[in-house]
């Protein structure tokens, strides 16, 4: 049956959940100010540390051992809170409850420590966490040999025994108080804790619990209500590795306080255990787990005639849980490692440092752009041509004081204007005898015909020599632009990239781990960092990688599931033998290249003027490039070996292959004042879908063989090094798999001096391979070329083959079927 829903019927549904939302708003506001009444009042009041003075003041263990009130003292005094002196009356309040004796060894405490505490102060300048437990370990000592000599006719060597046990337990906790007790503090300035942290708060919160022993209410334990009642929060926050750890802290505490409490730390464990195995079903879960445990073990300690008591204690502890807010309990998990909350609290403080991050990165990358547009040549003042200036640099020497000047420049102005651009004109062609009729109608024209014409060519030379520095000066300047320009892209990129934030892929993990384990494979852990179509990356743990379990089986499989090749990137196994090994799987490149190269210096020498690179980049695209320096021998390799390593850096770093080319060519050009030249060859192959670019500086044509045809690319720049300005010509061809690349410098191109159609007899060459590997094909081609040549090598040759290929997983065979199946139902 389908229902309809008319106008009124969605007014109606809209009304309904616009007053849901603003009743639930306001719920939420009355929470949240509830919760900000409550810490702002335990702020103001320091409540807990007033509870928390009192009871420990109360704690007693082994019936007369009270090692907690001092290290209480000396960790309040050492945070130097405003309230401490309320805090260490709250304590010596709480000895008084136990007994005078009890409030005479407290009053005694607190004097000897302040007392040795301000001596030390005013003679020491070390940090007060370095003196301080041995401070205690002292105090405690001697506080308790005075108390035991006040109350006993004499000391006996068990009560020196007796006070150095107590005084080395106050020695411990002093250590575990000091990064305990902070934690009470109604806020936390760190988030996440360590282990130990919540281990030591959980001995701090077992000994306050000890200054409730013998506490009743209505029947109801005190002691063992709370003991459980911790218990249950750790185990729901926590799971059963914390629940049992804290119950058996708090367990072992009250044993030594109360030795009937003694099975009450197999009660606890047990619980702790229990509950956290049963979070899952939440606190109905945990506490169904703390009634089992009290049931087993309440009946082992004390039989069928306390059970009801034990019983009620942890119906008790169930209900006081049961009314404990989720929002705490969600609170207190955000400080336990290894739960849900702890990493989400991880994930927002990696996200608050990425986005801090990813903005000083933006910042830069504006700044290098505003510095870059600063080193761009300023435009030329239009208003007054060149030439003009030029002239009146010419007339200031020669006209300026000249009797003739106003016929010249008055009277005939456009003659004489004329007459002077003709000679600077012949300057520039450095004719130093000019044109009969021009020179014969400038000394019919002025009468300081002479001095005239030497001062246009030494003005001349002057503007040249000033021209070439300024170009200089430019280029300077640009070079400078593009690569702050260049740094600023990466930089906006770098930035961009940190931006994909890194989600929680939960549901993905868990259902690639249930397909490995259906299939038999043991998996420690898989770790989904990106799910991106052509940058996947997952991290897997094994206990062990025989017989190629990630090749055969893991990759194939995390194909089957992403739709998309997956390939194993990385692995490293364990140090320790039987160690787990770690497998990172990635996104497969759909095509592979295969590489060859051959060489020959010129003459059969060892060094050679022509060097080539083969190299990846870093965004998934492979480039191969040749450099043919100036000439030969050490000086044309140092050359081609300098453009080549600052091609490779460059492109490595992120810039865009124009700008870098351009980058090389200013820095060769500025470098010296000599000609140096260089050839370029590039190639940059994309691994992804086989689209390449050819930029080519001074150098020959490629070829690409495919099947029997062969195709020639070309462009016509100048080489590296010779103008400044250089524009780079950029040829893209679409390559398939199956291509054969060849590349090669003039040596190879040159060589075969006799044939007068080079294009086409390296065509022919090419085209009559009868391999396709690129190695043999490169050998084979430079042994033609050196046979052409009558087996004279008169220049370097270098030739690069390249085979592009469709990427082949070594899985293929095990999952051919599938992919034929999915090819016929595309």
């Amino acid at each position: 049956m389908i229902q309809r829903f008319d106008a009124s019927t969605a007014g109606t549904i809209d009304s309904y959940s616009a007053v849901r939302t603003k009743s639930h708003r306001a719920g939420t506001r009355m929470a949240d100010l509830l919760k900000a009444f409550i810490l702002k009042t335990l702020a103001r009041t320091d409540l807990l540390f007033l509870m928390a003075g009192f009871l420990l003041g109360r704690a007693v263990i082994l019936s007369t051992l009270s090692p907690f009130v001092l290290p209480f003292f000396a960790t309040v005094f050492w945070l130097k809170r405003k309230r401490r002196w309320p805090a260490a009356c709250a304590a010596l309040a709480g000895s008084l409850t136990v007994s005078p004796g009890q409030a005479f060894f407290t009053l005694l405490a607190l004097f000897f420590f302040l007392t040795i505490r301000q001596l030390i102060l005013s003679i020491s300048q070390k940090a007060p966490e370095k003196w301080l437990p041995p401070l205690v370990f002292t105090t405690g000592f001697l506080v308790r040999l005075i108390s035991e000599s006040a109350f006993s006719l004499r000391l006996v060597w068990t009560d020196a025994l007796t006070a150095a046990a107590e005084a080395s337990l106050s020695f411990l906790l002093t250590l575990i108080f000091m990064q305990s007790v902070p934690l009470l503090s109604s806020k936390i300035s760190r988030k996440l804790l360590k282990n130990e942290e919540i281990i030591c708060f959980v001995i701090l919160m077992s000994s306050i619990l000890i200054g409730t022993i013998g506490w009743t209410a209505l029947g109801v334990s005190v002691d063992n209500v709370m003991s459980r009642y911790a218990v249950l929060l750790f185990a729901f926050s926590g799971g059963a590795a914390i629940g049992s750890t804290v119950g058996v802290v708090i367990g072992l505490i009250l044993s030594m306080a109360s030795v009937s409490s003694l099975y009450q730390m197999s009660l606890l464990a047990f619980a702790g255990v229990l509950g956290g195995l049963l979070k899952e079903a939440g606190k109905a879960g945990v506490a169904a787990g703390l009634l089992i445990a009290t049931l087993l073990i309440g009946l082992y300690g004390g039989g069928y005639t306390a059970i009801g008591e034990v019983v009620l204690d942890s119906l008790v502890a169930i209900g006081f849980f049961l009314l404990t807010p989720r929002i705490f309990t969600v609170r207190m998990a955000s400080f336990i490692p290894g739960t849900r909350e702890y990493q989400r609290e991880q994930q927002q403080y990696i996200r608050k440092l990425r986005d801090a991050t990813v903005s000083r990165v933006e910042q830069f990358s504006s700044l290098f752009q505003t510095l870059s547009k600063s080193f761009l040549p300023p435009a030329e003042d239009e208003t007054i041509s060149e030439e003009d200036r030029f002239l009146s640099k010419v007339t200031a020497k020669t006209c300026q004081h000249c009797f003739m000047k106003e016929h010249c420049w008055v009277k005939n102005f456009d003659r004489t204007h004329q007459l002077m651009l003709e000679i600077r004109e012949e300057a520039r062609e450095k004719r130093k005898t000019g044109k009969t009729s021009v020179r014969r109608a400038w000394r019919d024209h002025c009468v300081k015909a002479n001095k005239t014409v030497d001062a246009i060519f030494q003005e001349q030379k002057l503007a040249e020599e000033n021209a070439r520095f300024l170009r200089k000066v430019e280029e300077g300047r640009r070079l400078v632009a593009d690569q702050l320009k260049g740094v600023s892209q990466v930089m906006v990129d770098f930035a961009g990239e940190m931006k994909r934030e890194q989600g929680i892929h939960e549901r993905q993990e868990e259902m690639i781990l249930a397909k490995l384990s259906g299939m038999g494979i043991e998996v420690e852990s898989v770790e989904i960092y990106c799910l991106e179509a052509g940058s996947i990356d997952i991290e897997i743990i094994l206990p062990s990688d025989h017989y190629g379990v990630c090749e055969k089986v893991i990759a194939p499989l995390l194909s089957d599931i992403l739709g998309e090749s997956i390939r194993v990137d990385k692995k490293q196994e364990s140090d320790l033998a039987g160690g787990p090994s770690r497998a990172t799987f990635a996104s497969s490149r759909r095509y592979e290249i295969d590489t060859g190269a051959a060489t020959a210096a010129r003459g059969g020498g060892l060094i050679s003027g022509d060097n080539y690179s083969l190299f990846e980049i870093g965004s998934g695209k492979y480039a191969l490039a040749i450099s043919d320096g100036m000439g030969n021998g050490e000086r044309a390799d140092t050359e081609s070996k300098d453009t080549l390593q600052l091609l490779s850096k460059v492109l490595k770093s992120g810039i865009q292959e124009t700008l870098a080319i351009k980058s090389i060519n200013s820095i060769l050009s500025l470098r010296s004042t000599e000609e140096i030249f260089a050839t370029l060859d590039l190639a940059i192959i994309d691994l992804q879908n086989a689209k390449s670019k050819f930029l080519k500086i001074g150098s020959n044509p490629s070829f690409v063989k495919r099947g029997n045809r062969v195709m020639m690319l070309d462009s016509g720049n100048l080489p590296i090094g010779m103008i400044e300005n250089l524009d780079v010509e950029v040829t893209t061809e679409q390559l398939k798999s199956g291509d054969l690349l060849i590349m090669m410098s003039d040596g190879v191109f040159d060589a075969p001096r006799q044939v007068e159609n080079k294009e086409a007899w390296i065509k022919r060459q090419i085209r009559e391979l009868k391999t396709d590997d690129p190695q043999e094909a490169a050998d084979l081609l430079l042994e033609a070329v050196v046979r052409a040549g009558g087996g004279r090598i008169e220049d370097d040759m270098t030739v690069i083959a390249a085979r592009i290929r469709h990427h082949i997983p070594k899985w293929s065979s095990f999952s051919g079927e599938y992919y034929k199946e999915k090819k016929l139902q595309a």
